[in-house]
């Protein structure tokens, strides 16, 4: 193939961009920022290879596209022993389901079941109780003065669910969400050594926690998840080490995918909504507008902003030539404001037709959607029902990421 060259202009003002980002005020408010990556063309050379890709019509192509894989084990042992991807946390996470690619995606998935109509309905009763629990004590600390509602509320609701549906002792629901923050730097666009180790440590941490879990349910099977991977597996493998070790990659994976990006998707929709005081009324007087919310929060700020795939094969992208196993880091937090795809992107719009690229797409579309639109939804709809309009005491803050966006505090008060 004939590859295309970009100016090296281009590939610094890339490299300009991103160290922008990574900043405090690039982190707060990214969507500037990405305006004008964009404005380098919808695929561009990332400065430290690979490609950019902030053009929204590409994106969804990239995730459909059997073309293109997730970076799995395979493909992280070839970069070699010297980059991240070598990492003991980045070698755990490339064996949960999100990371395999056909065949095994496939067959672990099917194992793994699905959160179905029936699930989430009876699911859907113990979320309605932990919202009017978690709701009870912002209305509390309210009375008081202020409340942080990303500490009370969206850090507690995806623990709280995953840990209820999974059997996991309250007492460790904590410990879990801490382990959980600390892994995701593995998966990060660019994480750093300390970030890495921080990463590490807490994998090692949540796969003793998982064994010594696994090990207690075979000794009593219940009727809870984990029991129930334990009964599958033992009949797809025979040695039982292997079997087990197939359930803790589930419950790994499952876990790891309830609480980070959920918490932020409650976090940033409550915060679109003190904002903007109209929303509120409208979702007072319609509420059955409530899940058009939660979709136009997923495309306005999705928890992830940046999803990775590898090439299978040579091929082109815009205009670009690819070789097989080079990545492309899909931008979607800017391809979510492509104005390509979406009139007026920067607008916060009710009835825009939902199109968004939150929860991934083709055979790696999120097995968890349909629990955090349940958590989303729920929560929205108690929160306009039962409380009055809310302020924003203090802009929050962000932790250090650029793929995964996480608001560090939510501070409110009564208006």
């Amino acid at each position: 193939m004939g590859r295309v060259v970009t100016p090296s202009a281009d590939r610094r003002a890339a490299l300009s961009l991103f160290s922008r980002l990574r900043t405090a005020e690039g982190q707060s408010d990214p969507f500037p920022l990405y305006a004008e990556l964009r404005s380098h063309g919808g695929v561009l050379p990332a400065p430290w290879g690979g490609f950019l890709v902030t053009d929204f019509d590409v994106c969804d192509r990239v995730l459909r596209s059997a073309d293109w894989l997730e970076p799995d084990a395979r493909w992280r042992e070839k970069q070699g022993a010297s980059t991240r991807w070598s990492a003991p946390s980045a070698r755990e996470i490339s064996r949960t389901l999100p990371a395999l690619n056909p065949p095994d995606h496939t067959a672990v998935r099917r194992a793994a079941g699905s959160f179905d109509r029936g699930t989430v309905q009876r699911m859907g009763r113990t979320v309605e109780g932990i919202v009017e629990r978690l709701l009870a004590s912002v209305e509390e600390r309210l009375r008081e003065g202020e409340a942080d509602f990303a500490a009370l509320v969206s850090e507690e609701l995806p623990v709280a669910a995953i840990g209820e549906w999974l059997g996991l002792p309250s007492a460790d629901w904590p410990r879990l969400r801490e382990l959980t923050h600390d892994q995701v730097f593995t998966q990060e666009l660019l994480p750093n050594a300390s970030q890495l180790a921080r990463s590490d440590a807490a994998m090692a941490e949540l796969r003793d926690y998982f064994t010594e879990l696994i090990r207690e349910r075979r000794r009593r099977l219940r009727g809870d998840p984990v029991s129930q991977w334990i009964t599958t597996w033992d009949a797809l493998e025979p040695d039982q080490g292997r079997a087990d070790q197939a359930v803790y990659f589930l419950a790994l994976f499952v876990l790891l995918a309830a609480l980070e990006t959920t918490a932020t998707l409650l976090s940033i929709m409550t915060l679109q909504l003190v904002e903007h005081p109209g929303h509120w009324n409208t979702l007072a007087e319609r509420p059955e507008l409530v899940p058009a919310f939660v979709e136009e929060s997923l495309r306005f700020d999705p928890p992830s902003h940046v999803i990775s795939r590898v090439a299978a094969t040579d091929c082109t992208l815009g205009g670009l030539d690819v070789r097989a196993d080079e990545m492309v880091h899909l931008m979607i937090g800017a391809a979510h404001r492509d104005p390509a795809k979406h009139a007026d992107p920067d607008r916060f719009d009710l009835h825009r037709k939902p199109a968004h690229l939150a929860f991934s797409g083709g055979v790696h579309y999120c097995l968890g959607a349909p629990l955090a639109r349940l958590e989303a939804q729920t929560l929205l709809r108690q929160l306009v029902r039962r409380l009055p309009q809310l302020t924003l005491v203090r802009p929050p803050a962000m932790a250090p990421r650029v793929a995964f966006r996480r608001l560090l505090n939510l501070d409110l008060a009564l208006a």
